[in-house]
């Protein structure tokens, strides 16, 4: 729908008119901040908190989980971006799906499965709380983006939907790999 487009449209024009930056002191500040959460900086510091204190738990594969779903999710986020090729201020700005938005939903919904699977809160308990997370964390990003002129807000709710599929997905596969190596009768490390 939006591959190989350049203008926003209808449907992100009902939300804001995109320009270079809709956002103003002292709203700009906290944008930049949530931003940077995205960047490569900020998004390597969430992930080698998250990992760190995984370990310290002794919790191995949740570690392992935190890596290679967060990073699974940006790959295919950044994979999207070529081959729909939507941009926004020039040629060289691909916007579809947001990255940062991916990155950051996907990193608050792993810590939210994480939290669930020790927190006993049920099935219920536990689908409210992860979608809780990733709706809050790729809001703030997603309103960031938007509000920088980073991104269209369709592009927000790509990246959104991106770390909703993908995530979920590699926890599967993470928990099938790791009961296959488990012998019979060791209780689960998760």
């Amino acid at each position: 729908m939006y591959a190989g487009h350049t203008q926003p449209g209808a449907v992100d024009r009902w939300f804001v008119e995109p320009t270079d930056d809709s956002v103003r002191a002292p709203w700009r500040g906290v944008a930049l901040a949530v931003d940077f959460l995205g960047e490569p900086v900020g998004a390597a510091a969430l992930i080698l908190v998250a990992v760190a204190g995984c370990l310290l738990r002794r919790r191995t594969r949740a570690a392992v989980f935190v890596v290679v779903a967060v990073g699974v999710t940006v790959v295919v986020a950044t994979l999207l971006k070529s081959l729909v090729g939507r941009t926004i201020h020039g040629p060289d700005n691909l916007s579809y799906p947001s990255g940062h938005t991916a990155f950051l939903t996907a990193l608050a919904v792993v810590v939210a499965l994480l939290a669930v699977g020790r927190s006993g809160l049920g099935r219920a308990g536990g689908m409210l709380l992860v979608l809780a997370a990733g709706l809050v964390a790729g809001a703030a990003m997603g309103w960031a983006q938007v509000a920088l002129g980073a991104h269209y807000p369709t592009d927000v709710l790509g990246g959104w939907c991106s770390a909703f599929t993908v995530v979920p997905a590699t926890a599967w596969v993470i928990d099938r790999a790791g009961d296959r190596r488990r012998p019979p009768g060791q209780p689960e490390h998760r």
